[in-house]
């Protein structure tokens, strides 16, 4: 028997959480959050987390499920995701994942580019190699075999560094190549795709509101807080979209009011690069939003066009 997922998503803002939460009052769904930012504990202001009230009325899974000292990545991401599918399937419940994390919904809809097995003996003298000439001189020899790979992996993530090297050597082709063979659009569950779009002086006035409504919420203080953990932030963490801004105002770097529009800017190009990403996924449902058009007008609609039927798994 199929499982079947229906996957909404869109730039970040478009509104996608507040149209899973309309869909999973009617239905009586549960929802599989994906989203990159949304896993770490104490994140809340800056990645629009649902509201602890909300999740006791809505079940929500993967958020809250790392502290923000740690690295996460998709292939940590993915099997508790399974597992929260596979949980939601043998309660009878309709599946939705919310999010706007390209690359995670690509692999819980297609599965996991995984490469070439680890090789210790390999990794073990590209770590020694780090050592000597330093991240950033490992990271200009990834640049010279895989010019792709390296465009995408930043100088001092050295664990993702040292994996794209190791695959080159092991496989003698670039981990780019295998990951854009890693395209076959074949899925795992029997998946439907819910893209959100809206007019771009739409989604740019709804991010500047965005903005607004976490610096009055609290958000300064939130990164205050979690700056002053014993544990010190992640990279992933500290880069994330919001947050990255107010750790250099915090730390002298640039006034509030520099911060707050580098976090719209930089929300815009967040935006421009999901655009991107959505483009890869075939057979979507897309629907344009207008301006004051609800989350509950989108939901009545979108059931009553398809029926309640699409949304549950086969019998």
């Amino acid at each position: 028997m199929s499982i079947r997922v229906t996957f909404i998503f869109g730039c970040t803002g478009c509104g996608k959480g507040a149209l899973g939460r309309a869909l999973a009052e009617r239905l009586r769904a549960e929802i599989v959050s994906v989203d990159s930012m949304k896993i770490y504990r104490r994140m809340d202001i800056g990645t629009a987390k649902p509201s602890p009230t909300m999740q006791a009325q809505i079940p929500h899974h993967l958020i809250d499920v790392a502290d923000p000292c740690e690295e996460f990545s998709v292939a940590r991401f993915i099997e508790p995701a399974g597992q929260a599918i596979q949980a939601i399937h043998q309660r009878g419940r309709p599946i939705l994942a919310v999010g706007g994390t390209a690359l995670y919904i690509k692999a819980l809809s297609e599965g996991l580019f995984e490469g070439p097995s680890a090789d210790e003996a390999v990794r073990a003298r590209l770590k020694a190699r780090a050592a000597e000439i330093g991240s950033d001189g490992l990271h200009a020899e990834l640049q010279q075999v895989d010019a792709p790979a390296a465009e995408k992996i930043h100088p001092n993530d050295l664990r993702r560094i040292v994996r794209a090297l190791e695959v080159y050597e092991l496989t003698g082709t670039p981990i780019s190549t295998l990951q854009t063979q890693w395209d076959s659009q074949q899925t795992v569950y029997d998946c439907n795709f819910v893209g959100l779009r809206r007019e771009l002086e739409d989604q740019n006035r709804r991010t500047n509101l965005r903005v607004k409504h976490m610096l009055e919420a609290g958000l300064v203080d939130e990164v205050r807080a979690l700056l002053a953990q014993d544990a010190p932030l992640s990279h992933t963490a500290a880069k994330a979209v919001g947050y990255a801004e107010i750790i250099e105002h915090l730390s002298g770097k640039a006034p509030l009011a520099e911060a707050v529009e580098k976090i719209k800017i930089n929300t815009r190009q967040l935006a421009k690069a999901q655009r991107t990403w959505f483009k890869r996924f075939r057979q979507v449902h897309w629907i344009d939003l207008q301006p004051g058009l609800t989350a509950e007008d989108v939901a009545d609609t979108l059931i009553k066009e398809r029926g309640r039927q699409w949304f549950e798994s086969p019998s």
